[in-house]
């Protein structure tokens, strides 16, 4: 713990402010993807027609935030996929700035931990930028609308990194909560707390456009 500890407070020059570019904001229809999984197969939100929505994280192996938030991202999972809400994982880290965010860490990491849920590489990097995640970890809950899938809460999995039996506010349990009990949802957006994520040299030429 106290490594961990350490480790997160060494992080704090990564951490981004969650706005500096532009993407999608709350109420505003998500984006489909194709992306590969760490076991083969390509995963999107209209595979599954059957689910009422899907709580995408950006998040990645060597970010210590992440790292810090797994086996609470993993109870999301646990807690939410039976209810029609299951996590989808988004590495949007270029592996070539970050190896050890590469397809095959990824895989590792996955099988280490036994990721219940897709853990996927946005490659490109284009998905990560429609949406505008800025840092690791990044939540999106959306909504399934008809053949639309809506955002409804941007931000943080909860107020404190380091210890989830700390947390007093846990803003994406609420949040789909809200949905699923037809509610309006209190707290719709928060800032996401991470280090920020490892742009490649196209990518960082789009955001410098955008």
């Amino acid at each position: 713990m106290i490594k961990l500890i350490t480790t997160l407070l060494l992080s704090t020059l990564l951490i981004g402010g969650g706005n500096d570019i532009t993407g999608f904001s709350v109420g505003d229809k998500a984006l489909d993807f194709n992306l590969k999984s760490v076991d083969g197969s390509m995963v999107s939100m209209a595979a599954n027609k059957d689910n009422k929505g899907y709580i995408i994280i950006f998040t990645c192996n060597t970010c210590p935030y992440s790292v810090a938030y797994e086996d609470r991202i993993i109870d999301l999972h646990k807690k939410y996929a039976a209810k029609g809400f299951p996590v989808i994982a988004i590495n949007p880290n270029d592996p070539i700035v970050q190896p050890d965010d590469s397809f095959e860490k990824m895989q590792e990491r996955a099988k280490e931990k036994n990721f219940p849920f897709p853990y996927v590489l946005d490659e490109t990097q284009e998905i990560t930028l429609a949406y505008g995640a800025t840092n690791t970890p990044h939540v999106y809950i959306v909504e399934k609308v008809k053949a639309d899938y809506i955002i409804r809460y941007i931000g943080a999995i909860d107020n404190n990194t380091r210890d989830a039996s700390a947390a007093t506010k846990k803003y994406a349990e609420t949040a789909i909560d809200a949905i699923l009990g037809g509610q309006n949802i209190e707290t719709t957006s928060t800032k996401a707390i991470g280090c920020t994520i490892k742009w490649s040299a196209a990518s960082k030429a789009k955001r410098a456009e955008g």
